[in-house]
């Protein structure tokens, strides 16, 4: 007999308990709009999930966190395939502790389907873990949390962790994808708003590579750090994107390479590592 219901009223990790208990093998279907997710069980012990293209562990995990939607679960349904080693126990146990987390992440971060989008913010340095770098130069206003975890590597639930500390920090808002829809026939005064707010976090972007640079040498204002810093203000002024930023980067290794060798250059290098990802 089929098992099924509102993820709403009986969450996530919930739902496997009652089955898992009862030593049943089947398959949980879960769907939240377009969005379709499976678990799988083999005499009540998870043995393989899928939600896209997440399998395993970081697919229950993901799973675990939906707010809404339904399930439906489907007796003698096997997998044909292993991805889950862990017990149920371990498994929903950080199921339920990620779920906690996400009580907190969902006061600023309605959903993983909402869409980051860069603030206008003061001239003021602003400092930046290596992942909020990585994160924030591969906002576009266009892509979701969810897309953005792909693009990055990460999963939708640390994806999201970042994100929590960019919105505190007033660098980003969370928006829906259909006031993104709406703002994309706004008038161009409107989009050109949006491009300054871009260009100002790009400009604070190069102010911290030049800050990087300065800590690696020991010194400021040197003029083979500072002249490629303005140009690549200059250039972002002009229209230019986050490859400017890359640009300064690679510039300004060569000039502390120059000026101090190469082991200076090696650390600064390594903190700039994650910017200088390739763009998906």
């Amino acid at each position: 007999m089929s098992f099924q219901g509102s993820i709403q009223e009986l969450p996530v990790p919930d739902i496997i308990q009652l089955v898992s208990v009862s030593g049943k093998t089947g398959m949980f279907t879960l769907i939240r709009g377009a969005e379709r997710g499976f678990i799988y069980l083999k005499n009540g012990q998870m043995v393989h999930a899928r939600l896209g293209e997440q399998t395993g562990e970081e697919a229950i995990y993901a799973l675990a966190i939906w707010s809404s939607g339904d399930f439906q679960f489907t007796p003698a349904e096997e997998a044909d395939t292993v991805s889950i080693e862990k017990s149920n126990t371990s498994l929903l146990m950080e199921a339920a502790r990620r779920l906690d987390e996400w009580k907190v992440l969902s006061r600023k971060i309605p959903g993983v389907d909402y869409v980051p989008v860069l603030l206008a913010r003061a001239s003021e340095p602003v400092t930046l873990s290596p992942p909020e770098w990585n994160m924030i130069i591969k906002i576009d206003g266009k892509k979701t949390i969810e897309e953005l975890a792909g693009t990055i590597g990460l999963s939708s639930f640390e994806a999201s962790k970042v994100l929590y500390g960019l919105i505190t920090a007033s660098l980003i808002e969370m928006r829906s994808r259909d006031s993104i829809r709406h703002a994309s026939t706004a008038t161009p005064s409107s989009s050109a708003a949006f491009l300054g707010d871009e260009k100002k976090i790009l400009m604070i972007l190069c102010t911290r590579v030049k800050q990087e640079a300065e800590l690696a040498l020991g010194e400021a204002n040197l003029p083979g750090i500072e002249r490629p810093y303005k140009q690549a203000l200059a250039e972002i002024d002009r229209g230019r994107g986050v490859e400017a930023v890359r640009d300064l980067i690679r510039v300004t290794e060569k000039a502390i390479a120059s000026i101090r060798g190469p082991a200076r250059m090696k650390a600064f290098q390594d903190k700039m590592s994650l910017v200088m990802q390739p763009k998906a």
